[in-house]
């Protein structure tokens, strides 16, 4: 896996924090934030394939069930994440725009800066347009990168194990 530089240099604050959170019993490593509307299509398919990556994923499909207050276990999925994802497509643009759910989510990760946008579909420029503080985040972008690469790239960005990842994880540029 190879990370530009401008990658090494967005992650390492997320990185840091994700290192820094406490372990706690049911923690998640991220909280997928997503429009409704990519419910069952790319936040379905990044949730699968951070799960074959081994990170254990807060995602709304699979986390409320029936008859569960639907804000409440939002929030209890915030609290037990040590980072959060932000899906960015064009549906979320048109979500947050209107202030729903998606922009509750996204106002809590905003506050305790631990988040990762990542760009689908949709370009920075249409982001910052919607969301300057969110656009200010440096992501990965599926224009750049397959949905696979970057859950790999998340997966490794999230693995907090004894021996860490060097200061650049490893990989920078080959």
């Amino acid at each position: 896996m190879t990370y530009t530089p401008a990658e090494v240099k967005a992650l390492t604050p997320v990185r840091s924090a994700v290192e820094l959170r406490p372990q706690k019993p049911d923690i998640r490593d991220v909280f997928l934030c997503h429009a409704w509307d990519d419910r069952r299509g790319a936040a379905t398919e990044l949730h699968d394939l951070l799960e074959a990556e081994g990170v254990s994923v807060w995602f709304s499909e699979k986390d409320i069930v029936l008859g569960q207050p639907f804000m409440r276990e939002i929030d209890k999925g915030l609290a037990r994440s040590r980072t959060g994802l932000v899906l960015v497509t064009p549906a979320l643009l048109r979500r947050i725009e209107r202030g729903g759910v998606s922009d509750k989510e996204l106002s809590e990760l905003l506050a305790r800066d631990l988040l990762l946008p990542v760009v689908h579909e949709t370009t920075y420029g249409e982001l910052r347009d919607i969301s300057p503080l969110l656009a200010s985040r440096n992501g990965l972008d599926t224009a750049d990168d397959s949905m696979a690469v970057i859950a790999t790239k998340i997966a490794e960005l999230v693995a907090v194990e004894d021996d860490q990842l060097d200061a650049n994880y490893g990989r920078v540029g080959r």
